[in-house]
Parts: C-alpha cells; sequence; structure tokens
C-alpha cells in the first residue's frame, strides 16, 4: 500500500488526532447501543439479543484502546525506544482480537444452553426498533472506522471496522430470528446465536493471527515490494540490485537495506551520491528509511564476465527458479565466490544444490575453489 508524503512528526500527530476521533466515536455509539440492547434483552428474554448487548460492550472496552494504544502509539523516539512506539497499535490490535474471540466463546456457551432449554423470544415494536437502529449505528460506524483507516493506514482500525460489519450481519441475523419465531412460532434463536458464535470466534481468531503476524515481522505486501523495485529500475546508474530486507516499526515506521551493483571503475564520491540520492528518494516517495550497500562489478573484465555467464547457466539449469548475484574472484583467480538465491518451491537441499553446482563448476570451469552463500529469505 502507498504511504503519504509526509514527515515523522506530521504523521505520528495526524494519527494521533484521526484514531482518537475514532476512539470516541466509537466509545459512545458503542455505550448507547449496549444499554438499549441490554434494557431490550432482558425484556424480551433473547439470548441472541443479550449476547448482541455483551458484544456491544466489548465493542466499548475496544474503543477504549484504541483510545489508549493511539495515544501510546503516537510517543517519539527515546532512549529507550529508538524506532518508537508505533507497534502499541499492533498490541492494541491484538488485545481487542482476544476480546473478540472471548466474546464469540461466551455466545457459544449461553446459546447451547439456549437450544437444550429453549424460550420464547417476545418481538415487540421496540425490540424491532431497537435492532434496526443497531444495524444502522453499526454501518455508519463501519464507515467511519474504515474512511480513517485508510486514511491514516491504520491496521487496527480496518479491524476495528471490519468488526463493526460483523455486527450489522449478526444484528440482522438477530432480527430476522425474532422475526420468524413470533410468525411461525419455530425457536431457533439458539440455533442462531450458535451459528453467529461461531462466525465471531472465527473472525476474532483471525484478527489474532494477523496482530500476531505483524508483531513478529511479517513480509510486505506484493504491491510495497513492487513499488521498491520500480523505483530501483529508475537509476541508470547501477547495473542491478539484490537482497532486499524491510521491516517495521509500526504502520508508517519502515526500514530497508538494499545491495546496490554499480561499475567498480566509478571513483568513491560517485557511488557515494548514486546512494544518497536512492536512500533519500526512498525517504520522500516511499517513506522508507534505506541502507544502500555498493557491490561492484567489473564490467570491463572480459574474463570475469564470461565466468559470471556460465555461472548463470550453471545455477540456472541445477533448478528451477535459482539466481546468482555477489560474484567474485578473489585470491588471484584461485576462489569463485558468490550467493545463489534459492526460492520457497526448491526441494533441493543447500547441501545437495552445492554438490551439484560445484560438479557443474568442475566441468565447465575448471578446478577452482568454490564458495556458496544459499539465500532463502530476501524479497529480491
Amino acid at each position: 500500500m502507498t504511504r503519504k508524503q509526509t514527515t515523522e512528526k506530521t504523521t505520528s500527530r495526524e494519527r494521533t488526532k484521526q484514531g482518537i476521533l475514532a476512539g470516541v466515536l466509537g466509545l459512545i455509539s458503542n455505550l448507547i447501543l449496549f444499554i438499549s440492547k441490554f434494557m431490550i434483552g432482558i425484556l424480551s428474554g433473547s439470548v441472541s439479543i443479550m449476547a448482541d448487548a455483551i458484544n456491544s460492550l466489548s465493542d466499548t472496552a475496544s474503543s477504549v484502546l484504541t483510545l489508549i494504544g493511539f495515544k501510546i502509539a503516537a510517543k517519539p523516539a527515546d532512549k529507550e525506544h529508538p524506532y518508537g512506539h508505533e507497534r502499541f497499535e499492533y498490541i492494541s490490535g491484538l488485545f481487542v482480537s482476544i476480546i473478540i474471540s472471548y466474546v464469540g466463546f461466551t455466545f457459544l456457551e449461553s446459546s447451547f444452553q439456549k437450544i437444550i432449554h429453549p424460550e420464547n423470544v417476545i418481538l415487540t415494536p421496540v425490540v424491532f426498533l431497537v435492532l434496526v437502529f443497531s444495524i444502522g449505528l453499526k454501518f455508519i460506524q463501519g464507515k467511519m472506522y474504515s474512511r480513517i483507516a485508510t486514511k491514516i493506514d491504520s491496521n487496527a482500525l480496518r479491524a476495528t471496522s471490519t468488526d463493526s460489519y460483523n455486527d450489522v450481519f449478526t444484528t440482522l441475523a438477530v432480527l430476522i430470528s425474532a422475526g420468524i419465531e413470533w410468525l411461525t412460532g419455530w425457536r431457533i434463536d439458539g440455533y442462531i446465536g450458535f451459528a453467529l458464535a461461531l462466525y465471531i470466534l472465527y473472525s476474532g481468531g483471525m484478527m489474532v493471527r494477523d496482530f500476531v503476524y505483524e508483531l513478529m515481522g511479517s513480509r510486505p505486501t506484493t504491491e510495497e515490494i513492487e513499488e521498491m523495485e520500480d523505483s530501483l529500475n529508475n537509476y541508470d546508474q547501477i547495473l542491478g540490485y539484490h537482497d532486499l530486507l524491510v521491516h517495521n516499526y509500526g504502520p508508517s515506521k519502515r526500514f530497508a537495506s538494499v545491495h546496490i551493483e554499480v561499475d567498480d571503475s566509478l571513483d568513491l564520491n560517485q557511488a557515494h551520491r548514486i546512494v544518497d540520492r536512492i536512500e533519500k528518494d526512498f525517504k520522500e516517495r516511499l517513506a522508507v528509511d534505506l541502507v544502500c550497500h555498493l557491490d561492484p562489478v567489473p564490467v570491463s573484465n572480459e574474463r570475469y564476465l564470461a565466468v559470471l555467464q556460465t555461472l548463470r547457466e550453471i545455477v540456472a539449469t541445477t533448478a528451477e527458479g535459482l539466481k546468482i548475484h555477489d560474484f567474485r574472484v578473489i585470491k588471484e583467480g584461485e576462489i569463485l565466490q558468490f550467493d545463489v538465491v534459492v526460492p520457497q518451491k526448491c526441494h533441493f537441499s543447500d547441501e545437495k544444490l552445492e554438490e551439484i553446482i560445484r560438479e557443474q563448476v568442475k566441468q565447465k570451469i575448471g578446478k577452482y575453489q568454490v564458495e556458496i552463500t544459499f539465500d532463502h529469505n530476501y524479497l529480491l
């Protein structure tokens, strides 16, 4: 996803303002829904409506966590946290997801009891109006969360938006089950509640998984990687690039490193100017703090280029998807040193690949000492 070109200070201030706004609006609306549903649930005797009321209460707690999360996440970097505090947004989102999962479990238990011991559900005009009001307010709430989440690139608010839309469907199902019982006498309230509980458990579990991935360090999206690749392709002075690594410390705190291949005839100042420009462009255009490592390539050395081409052919025919980079000839031509990028789908072990490549080098290039480093987790 594309980040906006803003300074770190402006981004933090905007995230705090918008995040707190979302939390306050969510807190007020969820409190209104909880009170109205709880009272109607008691009057009607509906376990589904009571469960929906408790869900609104959990959403109120989630709104409080959202407020706290954005406030802490906006704190500037300090001695103990040199990369800032933005990951706390992931922590608050994880807590919200756990609450959702717990609520789903309690729904499951109460709905099961309702199936064993069914009771009549009273659908009065007041109950009907409250449920319709709940659906409308939750839909507006979901749209609000979604809009702000897109504006400030917040996965925590995206999860909250998803939860609001889930509530729209669950409340609609409650309304339908109450209506069916009123029209036909079929007591399906417990079964509908049970199905809703399973849905909430699934939704909460998926959100827990996503936030755990974020905290552990998830892979950038394909779009993000392509953006970086397109940017690097704009520089005619570089011959190639590899070993891209990207990690983040929050939605607007992204860091990356990459190896840049340049003509070894360039002097150090020329190469440094190229790297400086690339790093500056990444910061301004993609909001990424990039560190470049220079790899000089002897493009005028015909023997080097011939051996490199042969190595590429050897590696390409060893297994599908293998690539070579960082090729060096050291100790006056005695040692061939290079890296081999191994895709996840490759079924050969590193030891087997090395055995095959060494034998091919011996046959097609000569008796050289070969030093191979296998790369598995780089993005490019």
